[in-house]
């Protein structure tokens, strides 16, 4: 695979309380997700590619989600991806910025409680599934939800994580 440069700025200071390896989890689960979408999407750029993410808190997420998506509550995983605008310019050197994704502490481990996971199994999915909308992958209709899943079971399952789609008909909820 090309190389992949994870940035991850932890803006809320409780996530390294919560999970002290959280920046460690969150690469491998980002990188997983990158691994598998080589395979299907071919050969990635020379240069690699970034990905940016920010552990942040709900306030945070619930701003980023009122400005970004008209809806004043926070949510769990925002994804933003660089690629969607079909006028950026792509580096000549360096790598592609796929774009960011912002996770939310509080809600993250509410759901992890309410879902009986534990906080760094449900943030790998949400990393993971934030990555995948990057790269382009949605859920906006049911063909396009089973593929998402399906590829999402598999990447965690490669790290080792349970089907996060077994106890819950409930998934992620972001924006693109």
């Amino acid at each position: 695979m090309t190389p992949a440069d994870i940035a991850i700025a932890v803006e809320d200071p409780r996530w390294v309380e919560t999970l002290p390896e959280v920046e460690a989890l969150c690469r491998q689960a980002a990188i997983a997700a990158l691994a598998d979408a080589a395979h299907e999407l071919g050969p990635l750029p020379e240069g690699g590619l970034e990905v940016s993410l920010v552990l942040a808190d709900d306030a945070m997420v619930q701003d980023l989600n009122l400005r970004y998506r008209g809806l004043d509550k926070p949510t769990n995983v925002l994804s933003f991806a660089a690629l969607d605008d079909e006028d950026a310019p792509e580096p000549e050197d360096g790598p592609l910025l796929l774009g960011d994704v912002i996770i939310a502490l509080e809600t993250t481990v509410n759901e992890a409680a309410g879902e009986g996971k534990t906080v760094g199994d449900h943030l790998a999915h949400l990393v993971v599934h934030g990555v995948l909308h990057l790269l382009g992958f949605d859920h906006e209709d049911d063909d396009e939800a089973e593929e998402m899943e399906a590829k999402e079971r598999l990447i965690l399952g490669e790290l080792g994580i349970a089907d996060p789609y077994l106890e819950t008909a409930e998934e992620p909820d972001e924006a693109r």
